[in-house]
Formats: structure tokens, sequence, C-alpha cells
């Protein structure tokens, strides 16, 4: 990715940030975004250790400051563990989290079972709800406040075949990020949702070759989205620019639900 041009004035100087799921592409392209704008950024990840400490890495010789905590989301202590040692490593402080990590594998309905669909709610929903409750109680003793935001995704709203726990969580997400909106408010925490489109990873067009010639063909822009993409709507959200926005899911989808659908 091509690192955006330095401003002497950043937009999240002076912020620590937890972005989870921060192994993956779309994680990546958020942290990398976050410490480019001047935040100091704490990655969480599952099993993707390395590539989770690859991008520290890059992180770092940016001149950025960055660590890896590693947690299981469906675990409820382990979300509060986790942004505990967030804050922690922080100085005690944790302006912005960025809940991004989920999983989309693919099941039809008629033979999901109801283990299948827990493990995707736990991670994408019920993880979520723990490290949102985890952050705002410490964002709410801090000077300043702080934001949420979550990672939902245009299918909470336009289901795909097989996606059906997918596309049911991501839409909860959403709801949750606009409830929490209300209820932390007063605490001085904003929870806004990002909704994206599908972004471009290593191998897709080769895996997927069909869905992306669709998909550039229904998109005004004509790409994919890349994840520096959401990461720039996530700093925008944890940005002083968005102090007055709050219970707002922002699609990033090069325009595809612009599309009439019929």
């Amino acid at each position: 990715m091509t690192p955006h041009p330095q401003r002497s004035a950043r937009l999240l100087d002076g912020q620590t940030a937890l972005v989870t799921g921060a192994g993956g592409g779309i994680g990546r392209g958020i942290a990398l975004r976050f410490a480019e704008e001047g935040a100091e950024v704490a990655l969480h990840c599952r099993t993707a250790v390395a590539a989770a400490r690859e991008t520290a890495e890059r992180i770092r010789a940016l001149g950025g400051r960055a660590t890896v905590l590693r947690a299981d989301l469906t675990d409820e202590d382990a979300c509060r563990r986790v942004v505990g040692e967030a804050a922690d490593w922080g100085g005690g402080r944790l302006t912005a989290l960025v809940n991004n990590a989920g999983v989309q594998p693919l099941r039809g309905l008629p033979g999901m079972t109801a283990a299948e669909w827990r493990a995707v709610v736990d991670t994408n929903l019920t993880g979520v709800f723990a490290c949102t409750q985890a952050a705002a109680e410490v964002m709410r003793g801090q000077d300043g406040g702080g934001t949420v935001t979550h990672i939902a995704s245009i299918e909470a709203g336009a289901p795909a075949p097989a996606h059906a726990h997918y596309s049911a969580s991501k839409a909860a997400v959403v709801m949750h990020a606009r409830s929490a909106a209300l209820e932390y408010g007063p605490w001085g925490v904003r929870v806004n949702s990002v909704s994206p489109g599908l972004v471009d990873r290593e191998g897709l067009a080769e895996s997927w070759p069909e869905g992306v010639r669709r998909w550039r063909r229904a998109a005004p822009t004509g790409r994919l989205g890349r994840p520096e993409d959401i990461g720039d709507a996530c700093v925008f959200l944890a940005s002083r620019l968005a102090s007055w926005v709050t219970g707002h899911d922002l699609v990033v989808d090069g325009g595809v639900t612009a599309r009439p659908s019929w």
C-alpha cells in the first residue's frame, strides 16, 4: 500500500487505538491508516500472529508505535482482557476501538446447524458486544471519551446465498452500533459502523473471477475496494472531523448499493 502524505497535524495524533482482526487484509489496512494518521495501534489477532506482527513492524518502520495482542473474541473474558491490555499498553488510555474481527463461512440454511450459526454469531456479534462494553468502560473515565467503530457489511441489507448467518450477524452489528451510540453517548463515547462492499484481497480474482467481473460491472466506480478505503472511513469516524457523528452506518462500496435492483 502507498502511504498517504504526512501532515504536520495528523488526524489521530495522541490517540491509542485497538483494531481487532488486524491480521487480515481489511484489519491491516485499518491499522496502517490509523498509524499513518498518528495513532498508536494495538493489533489484535486470533491465529494470524505472523501477519499481525508483520503489520506492527511496518508501523514501526513508519515511525509509529504498535503492539500485537492475541485473543479468542468468542470468549467474553478474553474480550475484556484484550481491551484491558490495549489500555494498559496505552498508558491507561484507549481512545478508539475498531471491531473488525469476523468470519464468513459459506453454508446454506437448509443444512446449517445451530453450532455453525453460533460460531459466526459469537465472533461477529457477541465479540463486538463484549469488546465495546469493555472499551466504553475505559473511555468513560478519560478526558475526551472515545470512539468505537464496527465493521459491518453491505450484506446487512442485501443477503447472498449461503451467507444467512453472516448477513444476520452484520445486520445486528449495525443495530448494535446505533443502540450503543444511544446508551454510551452520555459517557462521551461515539459509536458508528462501516459497511464495506467487496474488498480486494490476494488471489480473489483467480478464485472468484465471475464474481469480480460482476462487481466491477455493477460498481459505478468500476473497481473493487481496497483495505485502505475502509481504513480511511474508520480514520474519519475516529477523528475530530466526525465529532458530531454517532449512530451512523457509513457505506463504503464504490456505489454498488446505489444501483437499482430491478
